[in-house]
C-alpha cells in the first residue's frame, strides 16, 4: 500500500529545510519532539513512524501502512535522535553566547590593532605588577625566616636555663611554628604564582 501523503513533503510530520534536507518532528502532548534531519523525505517519514509506534498512535496516523509492529518500524527507520523544545532553546542560548564571545574577540583584536600603545602599556603594567608581587613575597619569606630563627634561638636559651627576651604570653612564640620553607613545585623549582595575577 502506498504511504499516506501529508503536506508539501508528502509525509506526515516531515518538512523540507531550505538546504534541501528533511526534518521530522512529532508532538507528544504539549511537547514537540524533533527527530533529526535526514537526506530524504522517506528516511524522515520512517523515523516519524518509528516514534509514532512508540507513542501508540493509531495506524491511520502512520506514513507507511506496510509496517505492522513497533519492531518492524524501528528496523526500517534510521536511528531517531530526539530533541525536545527545551534542548533547542538551550542550544540557541549557547549559540548566542558563542556569537557574543566571538564578537568580543573580534572587537579586542581590532582594538589591539588600532591601539598598539595601549597594549604595550597594559603589558608593561602587568610586568611591573608581577615584579612587585614577586619582590613582596620574597620580603615576606625572608621576614618569616628571620622571625622563626629568632624564636628558635630564644627557645634554645630557655631550654638551656637562660633568660628569654620574650614574655610567656608574647605572640612571638607562635613564630616557632611558622612554615618558612619555600613553596616548590614537584620538579623542585621555586614556584611563584605570579602568572595567576593577570
Amino acid at each position: 500500500m502506498p504511504p499516506r501523503r501529508r503536506g508539501a513533503s508528502g509525509y506526515r510530520g516531515v518538512r523540507q529545510r531550505p538546504n534541501g534536507w528533511y526534518s521530522a518532528e512529532i508532538r507528544s502532548g504539549d511537547v514537540r519532539l524533533g527527530l533529526g534531519t535526514f537526506q530524504t523525505s522517506h528516511e524522515a517519514a520512517r523515523a516519524y513512524d518509528a516514534v509514532a509506534w512508540r507513542l501508540d498512535r493509531p495506524r491511520q496516523q502512520m506514513n507507511f501502512q506496510d509496517v505492522h509492529t513497533r519492531q518492524q518500524a524501528q528496523d526500517v527507520a534510521p536511528p531517531p535522535r530526539l530533541i525536545m523544545d527545551q534542548d533547542c532553546a538551550e542550544h540557541a542560548r549557547r549559540q548566542r553566547r558563542l556569537l557574543v564571545a566571538e564578537e568580543d574577540e573580534r572587537a579586542m583584536a581590532e582594538w589591539r590593532r588600532r591601539h598598539p600603545e595601549d597594549v604595550a602599556n597594559e603589558e608593561a603594567f602587568w610586568a611591573r605588577h608581577r615584579e612587585e608581587q614577586t619582590a613582596k613575597r620574597r620580603v615576606e619569606r625572608l621576614d618569616r625566616r628571620r622571625r622563626k630563627a629568632l624564636a628558635l634561638s630564644q627557645c634554645e636559651i630557655v631550654q638551656n636555663g637562660g633568660q628569654t627576651i620574650f614574655s610567656s604570653d608574647d605572640d612571638c612564640w607562635e613564630d616557632i611554628w611558622l612554615d618558612t620553607s619555600d613553596q616548590t613545585s614537584e620538579d623542585g623549582d621555586e614556584y611563584d604564582d605570579d602568572d595567576d595575577w593577570e
